[in-house]
């Protein structure tokens, strides 16, 4: 059973999250996470140096285990890469109910508002980016080997390619505030993807 220590700051990230999420992280303050946790401002630094702290706590604790299940874990199924690669985005983003439309990818947002100034959240969210790449590496690599991807393909390549649609067509998403953006992507990387064969 948890603590009510470790209850209490689960409780403190889980809230922040929300609302971070939803605002964003530099207009999100500590009195307004106060205010939806019942703690005191004692409470939250003594989990908490600092609101950054608690920041890269959430990123670390709270994105990462989520992100693991939804972005990497589908990749290590067997069968068809390209099938395994197209049913995961297409999962990710029409499917998805943690992932909202109208507030974009919780990383992406993160990596907007502070990797360029914050060398913590930069380490934190390069290592959660690492590991979806390397997920989509050894998903193109392991077709390869079974001759379902043709010998030619760079999987870096092909990670890279994935990767900044699925960042570019979320914030698409949040601009139209509609998943039919997300369609019209999902109809062109199915095109894409049957070339790597």
């Amino acid at each position: 059973m948890m603590k009510k220590a470790e209850a209490t700051r689960l409780s403190i990230l889980q809230k922040a999250f929300g609302l971070i999420y939803v605002r964003g992280y530099q207009t999100t303050s500590i009195d307004d996470i106060l205010a939806t946790t019942n703690v005191t401002k004692g409470a939250f630094y003594y989990h908490f140096k600092n609101k950054d702290e608690m920041g890269v706590a959430i990123i670390r604790e709270l994105l990462v285990p989520t992100f693991e299940a939804t972005f990497i874990r589908p990749l290590q199924s067997d069968g068809d890469p390209v099938r395994i690669v197209y049913n995961m985005m297409e999962d990710i983003l029409m499917a998805n109910e943690f992932l909202k439309v109208e507030h974009g990818c919780p990383a992406a947002n993160f990596t907007l508002e502070m990797a360029p100034w914050h060398v913590d959240f930069t380490k934190a969210l390069n290592d959660l980016s690492t590991k979806w790449k390397n997920g989509i590496i050894q998903c193109i690599a392991n077709g390869k080997k079974r001759g379902e991807i043709k010998e030619d393909v760079s999987e870096e390549e092909v990670a890279v390619f994935i990767m900044s649609g699925y960042w570019g067509i979320r914030n698409m998403g949040k601009l139209a505030n509609s998943k039919s953006v997300y369609r019209a992507y999902l109809q062109q990387l199915k095109l894409y993807l049957e070339t790597l064969k």
